[in-house]
């Protein structure tokens, strides 16, 4: 028996409005200040013809007389790059897009599905926040979220979009998740306004200082990339997740080559400046050991003394963390133990080798970084690299002195190879700190005999006696403290054939619930 008419009438009538979404008036509001709709960003993020869509005809749980299309939010799986994802796309057109309890509702399925059948979860915020006509259900709504965020974390990866408002206990959700994206333009993110702000503490505090994407990525560090526009946030994500597995039982994307070519970089060989103390630019030496076309770098404006980021190298995928001799001479302070820590531990949940690239003078100094807790958050890259049993490949290009030595993952911390430079120095401490104390005799007489211009010149001398005797890599080398001294043109070549080699890698810690991170 044929469907009757009037109920494909009314199939259609339904979609229709679903996907006017909030009317076509606002719509071009939010096309005129250069943003899309909830639905836009879904079709930019996802393969034609690939997204399944879920609560299409979902209203608001205490109707009145005006219906809200889907609740305000659009959630579904749809296939990015052929690979499966889930979303939700908060629509701002329809009631602002506010959080109810069905608009929490379809968050929550579409988190359980995502979780049950292995999926990266995508969530586009933009709302005006909880829905204050009804009540605690707002409140109840963003608990959930969160609950269902954090059974999430380290299960699959969670990215967030921050296309418009995320005000109050919103920001929580994004909070909650691996990576954040912002926009640069239209989107704000903070747990209290500016007049909120005043009205407490007094205080004149424009959003511009806190609450915009430039704020969050350089000062704050609380979102991971800057997008200029919604279709550059989704070009972002899309670029992410071609770097990431489904979830944490499957492998990072690789691309495994037949052989591993034994390409050189003569360029590497002349890059470290002879003065240990002279500054070089460590993305040069990440450019020199990736793939064309295949870094993403992670918050790259925080915390700038340490560089973090996805790579493929010979087309197998690795997390690279960096130390940054051009910033703060690449010392290990607050900021950059906690990003880089995060990001060791993200690569550890799912799977994906770690490569460190090393020169690091030690742990910063100064009242305010030890009145600022350094030692605790020192403390969070020594358990992180500890605790991983994913892949670890060390490379030590220049310094690596004292307990910034372990800090990024020395052979005594778990890696599994370790590379030196002939140009490293591995060390307690460094030439000019060491000498007043190993060679102090030394230096004594020849102050006694000469005054302060011998005393001067003894130590000028003695820093090649103590670097060959005491900071030398042959020495590491000898004592088995690292895998191979290499040539600088050589490295991408071993750092290949070591991450090749490490992919079947397998390894367990004791039984437990989990572990203390000194947070």
């Amino acid at each position: 028996m044929p469907i009757k008419p009037e109920f494909l009438e009314e199939l259609k009538a339904r979609r229709t409005e679903a996907k006017l979404c909030g009317g076509a008036d606002k719509i071009e509001k939010r096309h005129a200040k250069g943003q899309l709709c909830a639905r836009e960003r879904i079709e930019a993020l996802y393969d034609e013809n690939s997204f399944q869509e879920s609560g299409m005809h979902v209203d608001q749980a205490r109707p009145v007389a005006k219906r809200l299309p889907g609740d305000g939010v659009v959630t579904g799986v749809g296939n990015v790059d052929g690979r499966p994802v889930a979303v939700f796309s908060q629509d701002f057109t329809v009631s602002g897009g506010s959080l109810a309890q069905m608009h929490a509702q379809k968050i929550c399925d579409i988190q359980d599905q995502a979780c049950e059948l292995g999926f990266p979860i995508v969530g586009i915020n933009d709302s005006g926040g909880a829905r204050i006509q009804e009540g605690i259900w707002g409140l109840s709504g963003y608990g959930q979220v969160f609950f269902r965020n954090v059974q999430a974390s380290g299960l699959v990866p969670q990215i967030s979009i921050i296309a418009g408002p995320c005000a109050g206990g919103a920001a929580y959700s994004p909070a909650l998740t691996d990576f954040l994206i912002q926009t640069r333009k239209n989107a704000e993110m903070y747990i209290c306004g500016p007049s909120v702000i005043k009205a407490a503490t007094g205080q004149e505090a424009p959003v511009e200082q806190y609450g915009t994407a430039d704020a969050h990525a350089s000062i704050s560090g609380n979102i991971h990339f800057v997008a200029e526009d919604d279709k550059d946030a989704i070009a972002i994500t899309k670029k992410l997740l071609s770097f990431l597995p489904l979830n944490n039982m499957m492998n990072p994307p690789h691309v495994l080559p037949e052989a591993i070519e034994s390409i050189t970089n003569e360029g590497l060989n002349e890059l470290v400046p002879e003065d240990s103390r002279m500054a070089f630019d460590v993305h040069k030496v990440i450019e020199a050991i990736t793939d064309k076309g295949q870094w993403l770098e992670v918050q790259k404006d925080f915390a700038k003394n340490i560089v973090i980021g996805f790579a493929r190298i010979e087309g197998m995928v690795a997390g690279i963390i960096a130390n940054q001799p051009a910033v703060k001479a690449g010392a290990l302070d607050i900021d950059s133990s906690d990003k880089g820590a995060r990001f060791i531990r993200f690569c550890n949940a799912f799977n994906i080798p770690v490569v460190n690239l090393v020169d690091v003078p030690g742990f910063m100094p100064g009242l305010a970084q030890e009145r600022g807790g350094i030692i605790r958050h020192g403390a969070k890259m020594l358990f992180a690299y500890a605790a991983a049993t994913v892949p670890k490949i060390t490379v030590i290009m220049r310094k690596a002195y004292g307990g910034s030595y372990l800090a990024m993952c020395s052979k005594d911390m778990g890696a599994d190879f370790v590379y030196a430079w002939p140009c490293a120095e591995i060390a307690v401490m460094g030439a000019e700190g060491a000498i007043p104390v190993v060679y102090k005799r030394e230096i004594d007489a020849a102050k006694a005999e000469g005054g302060e211009a011998a005393a001067k010149a003894k130590r000028a001398e003695l820093v090649e006696k103590y670097r060959s005797k005491f900071a030398s890599p042959w020495q590491a080398a000898e004592t088995n403290m690292i895998t191979d001294v290499i040539e600088p043109s050589e490295t991408r070549y071993h750092i290949a054939l070591a991450l090749r080699f490490s992919l079947t890698k397998r390894s367990t810690r004791p039984p437990k619930k989990h572990g203390l991170i000194p947070l």
